[in-house]
């Protein structure tokens, strides 16, 4: 008798504490960190005592580069973020974590060792990318270097999501033709801040509608410009490859560290056909240097200029209603024009952007 009281409250004791831990198991495998902890309290402490050294925090292998925004950004609180896999490339992994116990939501991009460049190469690039500032481009809020060589690129949270996500999800309001424009009008403005602000221009090297990030009004920003730039040659040939599967890269461009003005202006030219024909740009077939360099869906559009069929019926119906054909018409040219097979016949961000302002009038 007295065996099987022992019995009767021992067992269910046991698994009270049995489901406890395997559910403190679960919650921290779902919550787990982005990076695995390499001691990181006391090498945090040591990171923020060295902090006076104009944001530029190095130990042995490891470095720590914050820029304006990251000023209060800690290694452990990068380290130890709790992340959730937004979106995988054969380069790097995407995590959307919370800085600071929850205080700040924030995109961070793990760059695998395998992939990645230098430490001293990828801190001179993260210096250049991290000082381009422009309300139409994603700032870089730091650039954490780890011992084994990965690279941890910590950037804002747009809650709005991609221009990708935004054309395939048919929004009624990516047929408007306002929003087009502005659209347009927008990534120019960072591209152009790209190319132009300093003395040596910023390639982005892989501008594509899944790079171009939405606020909650519409105005986009640019995000992972100059990203090849931290990966070693092998990895930025991998991405360009991806870039030719997906209709983005201009028919000149042969090696990812070639890329130039006129390769991110071909691709600026596919996302404006994009965001007219409301679909996403495919390759059918790999490109042959006989033919026009245009992403399969749009090229017997642009060689037989039959214009309406590029258009999704409602923009067409909108610009009719609003006597807004002919603007219409002088934005797929200037589409085509970018994507013009000649890297030397397509404009410039200066003429694209004054275009684009008369056409959206």
């Amino acid at each position: 008798m007295r065996k099987a009281v022992i019995n009767a409250v021992l067992f269910p004791a046991l698994a009270v504490v049995v489901a406890l831990a395997i559910f403190y198991f679960v919650r921290r495998r779902r919550r787990r960190s982005v990076l695995p902890s390499h001691g990181g309290g006391a090498r945090a402490d040591r990171f923020q005592a060295a902090s006076a050294s104009g944001g530029y925090i190095a130990g042995g292998e490891e470095a720590l580069l914050r820029f304006p925004g990251g000023e209060a950004l800690t290694v452990a609180a990068i380290l130890e973020a709790p992340g959730e896999v937004v979106a995988k490339s054969s380069h790097s992994t995407l995590y959307r974590a919370g800085l600071s116990a929850g205080e700040a939501v924030a995109l961070l991009r793990f760059v695998r060792p395998a992939c990645a460049a230098g430490a001293e190469e990828a801190a001179a690039a993260a210096r250049v990318l991290g000082a381009a500032r422009h309300p139409n481009l994603v700032p870089i809020r730091a650039l954490y270097i780890g011992p084994r060589g990965e690279k941890l690129l910590v950037h804002p949270f747009y809650a709005a999501g991609s221009l990708r996500r935004f054309l395939q999800e048919g929004i009624n309001d990516s047929q408007r033709w306002e929003i087009i424009c502005k659209l347009s009008i927008g990534i120019v403005k960072g591209l152009d801040h790209l190319h132009t602000a300093s003395q040596k221009p910023i390639i982005h090297g892989n501008l594509k509608t899944n790079n171009i990030m939405l606020d909650a009004d519409f105005q986009p920003r640019i995000s992972d410009f100059g990203l090849y730039l931290l990966l070693n040659p092998a990895a930025a040939q991998e991405m360009l490859e991806t870039s030719v599967m997906q209709g983005y890269k201009a028919p000149e461009l042969i090696k990812m560290r070639d890329a130039t003005r006129e390769s991110d202006i071909y691709s600026l030219g596919v996302i404006m056909l994009e965001m007219l024909a409301q679909k996403e740009v495919a390759n059918d077939k790999s490109p042959n240097a006989r033919d026009i360099h245009l992403p399969a869906s749009f090229k017997d559009l642009v060689l037989e200029r039959k214009m309406s069929e590029a258009f999704s019926s409602e923009l067409i119906k909108q610009s009719k209603n609003s006597g807004k054909e002919d603007n219409l018409n002088a934005y797929f040219e200037l589409a085509t024009a970018c994507c013009n097979p000649s890297p030397s016949l397509r404009p410039d961000t200066k003429k694209i952007l004054k275009r684009l302002e008369d056409i959206a009038r």
